[in-house]
């Protein structure tokens, strides 16, 4: 899966797979860790999230926007543990900020470089479970594909990485 290339998202259904997505984020940037929570907690789309300020969420009960896409106005309850989240990743930070600055200035990052965090995350951690299994049948059928060359380009292994691998196999 990749969402630069298919515009697609798939939802993430494994707790457990939201768990280490979440672990390797906050290793990487506390940003793109709070990208994702606030994300999988809100229902947002990406061009709406990246648009909050600071101020738009930090002490509400209710975040409330309108949806570039849509034209609409949407608003949702914030829970407990997402305004936790929200005072800790906020804690140094101004309320005219964008809630996911760039590192190049003062706006926030584009739709697609937060595309790629996520992405880079998501494969990230199918890669790694390949790597360990090496098992492309086992992936096959839980992510129900059809067929492994699905898999395979699924998890992206090409031609390329399988030739390199041959090349350095040998008995």
């Amino acid at each position: 899966m990749n969402a630069l290339r298919n515009s697609t998202v798939q939802p993430i259904r494994s707790k457990n797979k939201i768990e280490e997505i979440k672990q390797l984020l906050k290793m990487q940037s506390y940003r793109d860790y709070f990208l994702f929570v606030l994300g999988i907690n809100c229902g947002l789309r990406i061009s709406d999230m990246l648009q909050l300020k600071v101020g738009d969420v930090l002490g509400k009960e209710h975040i409330q926007l309108k949806e570039g896409k849509t034209d609409k106005y949407k608003r949702f309850r914030v829970n407990a543990a997402l305004q936790e989240e929200i005072s800790i990743y906020t804690a140094f930070m101004l309320e005219e900020e964008y809630l996911f600055p760039s590192r190049k200035g003062v706006k926030p990052i584009t739709r697609v470089q937060a595309y790629r965090i996520l992405n880079d995350a998501a494969e990230n951690i199918r890669l790694s479970f390949y790597k360990k299994t090496k098992d492309v049948a086992m992936l096959q059928d839980i992510f129900n594909h059809s067929a492994p060359i699905v898999t395979k380009r699924y998890i992206e292994i090409s031609q390329d990485k399988i030739d390199q691998a041959i090349d350095e196999f040998s008995l």
